[in-house]
């Protein structure tokens, strides 16, 4: 459907415009005097009126795009030169981290059978492979910037960490800390070539969503982890954060430390949502992560333990300019 354009004369008696008709207004002149241009749109119906000079044109309805883009050419054509930086960027990372999945599993594969033999719960080997390729994938594209190592236990002690979720890039930022932890991830992940055969052998607990009795199997296993030595990571919200914002965390992380006697490490990440939102993995944004790492807690009151670990990094994302629900 075309859109109307009526030209006529300053000169010409006005002529109402209907309540979806937008106006602009032109340079140019009709035998030297001004005109002035009237774009109708969504008009169903309109009425062809014909007064002095006036008269209509049909028009490509391109026409109401075109103008609106030329009012502000530079903020277009820069929203435009980010949105395809982000992409480009976005692919150079998912080739990299690709490239060097594939050699570093092929190393993890060589080390299995001794792993399963000597480190069966711990996996330290598998760790250490993991951390070469978040390192190598990270230090290519955003700055890393770490606060409180002091505060992590030796990968000899067990703990149950937990942590705000923004991103994708939570797993590889996690990852590049050198724990042994073991990540909670939906079974569907598992699936995926390299990547999900790199996270059975690291020893990444299946949880099937929406499934109480693989929640309960989940939270056994985490509980055998624990109670062998090996520490497992928590993301207590249960899903990355929609709009930045912290959520409520969910208890069942905080159960298991009371259960088995573990301490609790609160992990603080900054800026991983802005660098790949959830919803736009395909892009990466140019920018800083910075992680904090903040003192263990302790306790025999999963509900206060939560209430207390929640509160560190709310706290801390409120000093940094996040928002908190």
């Amino acid at each position: 459907m075309g859109t109307l354009v009526w030209l006529r004369p300053i000169a010409a008696p006005a002529v109402p415009a209907g309540p979806s008709a937008a106006h602009v207004v032109a340079g140019g002149s009709v035998k030297g005097r001004p005109r002035r241009v009237s774009v109708a749109s969504r008009c169903p119906n309109p009425r062809v009126l014909q007064a002095g000079r006036c008269r209509w044109l049909v028009v490509r309805s391109g026409v109401t795009a075109a103008a609106a883009a030329a009012d502000d050419p530079e903020d277009s054509s820069g929203l435009s030169d980010l949105q395809v930086a982000s992409r480009i960027r976005g692919v150079f990372f998912y080739t990299v981290t690709a490239v060097a999945a594939i050699f570093l599993f092929i190393a993890m594969v060589v080390v299995h059978p001794l792993v399963l033999l000597f480190d069966r719960h711990r996996r330290r080997a598998q760790h250490y492979i993991a951390k070469i390729w978040a390192t190598l994938t990270v230090s290519m594209f955003y700055k890393l910037e770490v606060e409180g190592m002091e505060n992590l236990p030796p990968n000899s002690s067990a703990a149950v960490y937990v942590a705000n979720h923004q991103s994708f890039l939570d797993i590889y930022t996690l990852l590049t800390l050198g724990r042994c932890f073991k990540f909670i991830s939906k079974t569907s992940i598992f699936m995926l070539p390299i990547i999900g055969w790199a996270m059975y052998l690291l020893g990444v607990i299946p949880l099937r969503r929406m499934d109480s009795r693989s929640q309960l199997d989940c939270l056994k296993r985490c509980v055998d982890l624990l109670k062998r030595g090996a520490s497992v990571f928590f993301f207590p919200e249960g899903t990355r954060s929609k709009d930045g914002k912290l959520g409520i965390f969910k208890r069942g992380a905080f159960s298991v430390a009371v259960k088995t006697g573990v301490p609790v490490i609160p992990i603080t990440l900054l800026g991983t949502g802005k660098l790949m939102p959830p919803g736009m993995e395909s892009n990466l944004n140019s920018g800083a992560v910075k992680v904090i790492i903040h003192r263990p807690i302790e306790g025999n009151d999963a509900e206060k333990l939560c209430s207390d670990a929640r509160n560190v990094i709310a706290d801390t994302l409120l000093l940094h300019g996040y928002g908190v629900h």
